[in-house]
């Protein structure tokens, strides 16, 4: 691994900087950690795909209120009348993915994509319709796919109080931009619980060389699911014995993880199906186990101009121009690699949250999160 001389340098370091400013979180990559083989774009989040915007709308209020809102924007003109080609994997469908029948059958998306908890799905699908009946040239408009995906918060979170509304959504539509993204405690990941320590939303990107297209895969996740904790290849669930079923007090299993998948490169709907899948391969490397209560859920799409798919249109063909087979696998493997990596941005930038029912969920232990895998590797080189 190419950050371990680093590790082995600046553990002690690493380790007083970690206990001595608790609210101080950073990504992975700040501490070396390197996922996979690829380079991330400039701002290693889904926002380097041009036009990607993301808002959040984060809802913490009292001891019990820890939800909120994520959206994402494809592009920055009018959805509806511009739809994107997308797909969707689904790896466990013990969930709510709003929208999803009618992206599989036609194979595009006409909405912000909006991500929120289980019980306030209903709430969003609302803010949506509004949303897009209320934009310029949509007035004709009579039927509105809104895509909206969920993970449950019940244990941080008075889920049966229904907290987000209408205006939650349609603030974190509006305030959506591009740059970087917020991770961590924020949007729809504000009460979420993953492997144990307090998860969240996180994000990451791959950017391939010029000779491989020069396209740029970005992925957004709301982390909210179990397992066996790895970070980057090493086993820290098992070292810091915080596993699911480790014993019969530790946490459920059972949760949930939305995956957003964006990319530049000329994809249709056949072939994001495909990159979604690889996607999911990104959470198994990270030891989630996709349990039977778990819902996790893929959502891939393509910026590509050339691929927008007009409302309206004379034309009764679409000149496409779409990406050989052949050239897909290095886009394949940039899904796998952000998406690992989003999934571990999400625990190193959340932080300790107290929540519904004095509930407590501390941060993954970044310190010795540095420690085992600096031990690990010690281990493998002997």
């Amino acid at each position: 691994m190419k950050y371990l001389n680093f590790l082995c340098l600046t553990i002690t370091l690493l380790h007083f900087s970690v206990i001595s400013n608790a609210q101080e979180r950073k990504r992975a990559r700040a501490y070396g950690f390197t996922f996979g083989v690829m380079q991330p774009g400039p701002l290693n989040a889904i926002t380097d795909i041009t036009g990607v915007r993301v808002g959040h709308t984060t809802l913490v209020d009292g001891t019990s209120i820890r939800s909120g809102v994520t959206a994402i924007l494809p592009h920055q003109g009018n959805l509806f009348q511009q739809k994107i080609p997308a797909a969707i994997f689904i790896g466990n469908g013990f969930g709510k993915l709003a929208g999803s029948t009618q992206v599989m059958e036609l194979g595009n998306i006409e909405s912000p994509i909006i991500l929120t908890n289980t019980l306030n799905v209903g709430t969003a699908i609302d803010a949506v319709v509004k949303y897009t009946l209320s934009q310029k040239g949509n007035e004709s408009v009579q039927s509105v796919n809104a895509v909206v995906g969920e993970t449950n918060d019940g244990y941080l979170n008075d889920i049966r109080g229904q907290h987000v509304g209408i205006n939650d959504v349609l603030n974190a539509i509006d305030q959506a931009h591009d740059g970087p993204v917020p991770e961590g405690n924020v949007g729809a990941g504000t009460g979420t619980v993953c492997f144990g320590f307090k998860g969240g939303i996180g994000t990451s990107s791959r950017k391939l060389p010029t000779s491989l297209g020069a396209y740029t895969v970005g992925v957004l996740v709301q982390s909210n699911f179990g397992g066996v904790l790895q970070v980057d290849g090493h086993p820290v669930g098992k070292e810091l014995e915080k596993f699911s079923f480790s014993n019969n007090l530790l946490n459920n299993v059972d949760g949930s993880c939305m995956i957003i998948v964006a990319t530049d490169a000329p994809l249709d709907a056949r072939n994001l199906e495909r990159l979604a899948k690889r996607a999911f391969m990104g959470l198994a490397k990270t030891g989630g186990i996709a349990s039977n209560g778990s819902g996790d859920y893929v959502i891939a799409f393509s910026t590509a101009p050339n691929l927008r798919i007009p409302h309206n249109t004379e034309q009764k063909t679409l000149p496409l121009e779409l990406l050989h087979n052949d050239y897909t696998s290095p886009l394949f493997m940039a899904a796998i690699e952000a998406t690992e990596e989003a999934i571990i941005n999400s625990l190193f930038m959340a932080q300790d949250m107290t929540g519904f029912n004095g509930h407590e969920i501390k941060a993954i232990p970044i310190d010795q999160v540095i420690k085992i895998a600096n031990q690990h590797q010690q281990k493998i080189q002997q």
